[in-house]
C-alpha cells in the first residue's frame, strides 16, 4: 500500500503541466474535465474488471439472500424430522437426503446459513469497532495511552483462541445451560470478539503511525481543527483500507471458526441450525451416509472460499503495488 504521506504532498505544477491538464485528451464527454478519483474509486475501476471479484460477490449474495429469506429456497422444515425415512439417501424428494432424525438435510443446509452468516457478520463488526477504536486511540494520542493500550492487547493477543473459546463457551454454555438461540449466537459472538479484536486493534494503530505525521494532518492541526475533526474527517478515511481489507477475509475465517467450535460440541447448539451442528452429527455416519457431510461441507468451504476471495481481490485493488 502506498504512503499516504506521499500521497499528500501538494507541488506547484509546472507551466507545461497546465497546458497538459487542460488539453482534451484529460477532458471527459461533453469537453467537461473528469474530476481525480480517490482511492476507492481506483479500486472500484480495478475491481470491476477481476471475474474473481465477480465470483465471489456472486456466491456471497447468494449466501446473504439465503439467510435472510430461506422460504425463497425450500419449503420444508429444518427440524421436522420422522424416524422412518432415517439416513434416506438423496432422491428427486429430498435433493440432500435425510438425516439420522429424518430431517430434509437440504432444508437445514439452507436455514442453516443464517446462524453462519450472522454470527460471523456480527462477530467482523464487532472486532472491527473495538479493535479500530482502541488502535486509532493509541495510535494517535501516543505515550503512556499507547502503552497501556499495547500491553492489555498484548494480554489478549497472548491467549489461544481455541483454548479461550472452549473455557469461556463451556463456562456460560456448558451442559446443562438452558440459553435460547439468540442467547448462544451471542455467546458465541462474544467469545470470538473477545478472542480477535488485538489484531485489528495493532493493524490500525501502525495505519495510524504511519499517517498522523503527513502534511494534511498537521495542516489541520496547525488550522485548530479539533481532534474529533482530525480523527474522524482526515485520519480515519485514509487507515481504512487495511480494516476493509482484513473484515472481509475476516468473515470468511469467522465462519469457519464457528463451525469449528459447534463441530467441537462448545458453540452453536439445538434447537440452533447450522453447518457446524451438522458436521458434528454426520461424524459418526461418514461410510454408512457420507452425503450428511458432504452437502453441509460443502456449502461451509464455499461460503470460506468466497470471502476470502473477496478480501484477496480488495487487497488487490487496493494496494497500488499489486496492480
Amino acid at each position: 500500500m502506498s504512503d499516504p504521506s506521499a500521497a499528500s504532498i501538494v507541488s506547484t505544477p509546472r507551466p507545461e503541466q497546465l497546458t497538459e491538464a487542460s488539453s482534451p485528451a484529460t477532458a471527459g464527454p461533453g469537453g467537461k474535465q473528469e474530476k481525480p478519483r480517490s482511492l476507492l474509486g481506483d479500486a472500484w475501476l480495478d475491481l470491476r474488471r477481476k471475474p474473481l471479484f465477480w465470483i465471489s460477490a456472486v456466491f456471497i449474495v447468494l449466501f446473504v439472500v439465503m439467510s435472510t429469506f430461506p422460504s425463497l429456497f425450500t419449503s420444508g422444515n429444518p427440524t421436522d424430522g420422522v424416524l422412518a425415512r432415517s439416513r434416506v439417501e438423496p432422491s428427486s424428494d429430498a435433493w440432500f437426503g435425510y438425516d439420522v432424525q429424518g430431517r430434509d438435510v437440504y432444508a437445514r443446509v439452507i436455514y442453516g446459513a443464517n446462524a453462519s452468516i450472522v454470527v460471523s457478520l456480527l462477530s467482523t463488526i464487532g472486532t472491527l469497532l473495538i479493535g479500530g477504536t482502541v488502535g486509532i486511540i493509541a495510535g494517535y494520542k501516543g505515550g503512556w495511552i499507547d502503552g497501556l493500550l499495547s500491553r492489555i492487547t498484548d494480554i489478549f493477543f497472548g491467549l489461544p483462541f481455541v483454548l479461550g473459546a472452549i473455557v469461556i463457551l463451556t463456562t456460560f454454555n456448558g451442559a446443562g445451560s438452558d440459553n435460547g438461540e439468540w442467547e448462544i449466537k451471542l455467546l458465541v459472538i462474544g467469545s470470538l470478539v473477545l478472542l480477535s479484536w488485538p489484531v485489528v486493534m495493532r493493524l490500525m494503530r501502525s495505519s495510524v503511525l504511519a499517517t498522523k505525521e503527513a502534511d494534511y494532518i498537521v495542516a489541520a492541526r496547525a488550522m485548530g481543527a479539533s481532534t474529533g475533526r482530525i480523527i474522524f474527517k482526515h485520519l480515519l478515511p485514509n487507515c481504512l483500507a487495511p480494516l476493509l481489507v482484513y473484515g472481509t477475509i475476516m468473515i470468511g475465517s469467522f465462519i469457519g471458526a464457528e463451525a469449528t467450535l459447534s463441530f467441537l460440541g462448545i458453540g452453536l447448539q439445538s434447537p440452533v441450525v447450522s453447518w457446524g451442528i451438522m458436521i458434528n452429527e454426520a461424524q459418526n455416519y461418514l461410510r454408512v451416509s457420507p452425503f450428511l457431510l458432504f452437502f453441509p461441507s460443502a456449502f461451509l468451504v464455499t461460503a470460506v472460499l468466497s470471502f476470502v476471495m473477496l478480501g484477496e481481490a480488495v487487497r488487490e485493488a487496493l494496494d497500488p503495488k499489486l496492480r
